[in-house]
């Protein structure tokens, strides 16, 4: 018998706020307001996607937009993330990194600083109330200019020791080169912030050379396609540089056409650490738990090589060494229980 995976304590390092609501929620939230939703986010729910190419990003982005705009109240936001929190201990997860761009709420709620203020309040509160560790990352738009990145950068710093721990930059790599925002990554590292740019999804290993190379990266949000080059997976592997896969996502986004063809063996043998990742389960339709269910039953993990892959999401995550440690050790007792390890 194989060890339960809700059981397995592991780290979730790759999910986007508005991204990470329940669907119920969505739909409720909706009703109460008025807000007309299109068969995609209803009936035909979770919506089938395909952003290689512009026409399919757009529609993808257009469906996140229309998710965002039912959180209108602080009470929303509040709720939002303690759900979240509550589905992360569900699986498993007893850390969550979660990533917000306040610039998209910030009309909503008072500015770009109250809107960050709000959110590390309702995180805090939602950790509390589900026993899980929670961290908040400030994330820049590619799409938008690099001194809005400046600006959000200084925003993060203002606030690390309520929570934030790292930087980010999102959206379509095809639009906004990494190397453009370099100056963002500055005032982030220099302050102790993670460095977690997305790279190497709709973009190829290019994309990720420049997270590294440009923004001194220590972890690549997504990160996939680098198994298309050798010589940068070795570069990830020598430097411990996590790529953060989302299988689920990097399929319902065309990235890939199949779990099947998504390369976690390939990376994971090639000594590229890895966190496992949601992304945006609103828009994807399962949460992280699948994606461990993927890794075993899809992938061929055994239960150590599963264990293994949750230890990598501990250690790339900023939780404080104590908690690391303490999950380490719960890792070590999840696979004294007797199960499989073939």
């Amino acid at each position: 018998m194989a060890r339960a995976l809700d059981t397995l304590p592991k780290a979730h390092l790759h999910l986007h706020f508005t991204g990470s609501m329940r669907h119920g929620t969505l739909i409720e939230l909706a009703a109460e307001q008025g807000i007309h939703l299109p068969d995609a986010l209803v009936e035909d729910w979770p919506p089938k996607l395909r952003a290689t190419d512009e026409r399919g990003w757009f529609r993808f982005q257009r469906l996140y937009d229309i998710a965002r705009s039912v959180l209108r109240r602080p009470e929303d936001v509040y709720r939002l993330l303690r759900e979240a929190a509550e589905d992360e201990h569900a699986e498993g997860s007893r850390w969550l990194e979660i990533q917000v761009d306040p610039s998209g709420y910030a009309s909503r709620f008072g500015g770009l600083t109250p809107t960050l203020e709000l959110f590390l309040d309702a995180a805090d509160q939602a950790a509390e109330s589900a026993s899980i560790g929670m961290a908040v990352i400030v994330a820049a738009n590619r799409t938008r200019h690099p001194l809005d990145a400046k600006t959000l950068a200084r925003l993060a710093i203002q606030f690390m020791d309520q929570g934030v721990v790292g930087f980010g930059l999102s959206n379509d790599e095809r639009r906004g080169r990494a190397r453009d925002f370099d100056g963002a990554f500055r005032i982030a590292k220099r302050a102790g912030l993670l460095a977690v740019p997305h790279g190497g999804e709709l973009g190829g290993p290019g994309s990720v050379a420049e997270c590294v190379d440009d923004l001194d990266a220590d972890r690549i949000g997504h990160g996939v396609r680098s198994a298309e080059s050798e010589r940068l997976m070795d570069r990830l592997a020598d430097r411990q540089i996590t790529c953060e896969i989302c299988p689920t996502s990097n399929v319902g986004l065309g990235v890939a056409e199949h779990p099947e063809d998504v390369p976690v063996r390939r990376l994971f043998e090639a000594g590229v650490p890895i966190a496992l990742g949601a992304d945006d389960p609103l828009l994807f339709g399962a949460r992280l738990l699948p994606q461990y269910e993927l890794a075993r039953e899809v992938y061929g993990f055994s239960d150590a090589e599963v264990a293994e892959l949750a230890r990598q999401s501990i250690r790339a995550s900023a939780a404080p060494e104590s908690l690391q440690k303490a999950l380490s050790a719960e890792i070590d007792a999840w696979l004294a229980e007797p199960g499989s390890l073939t």
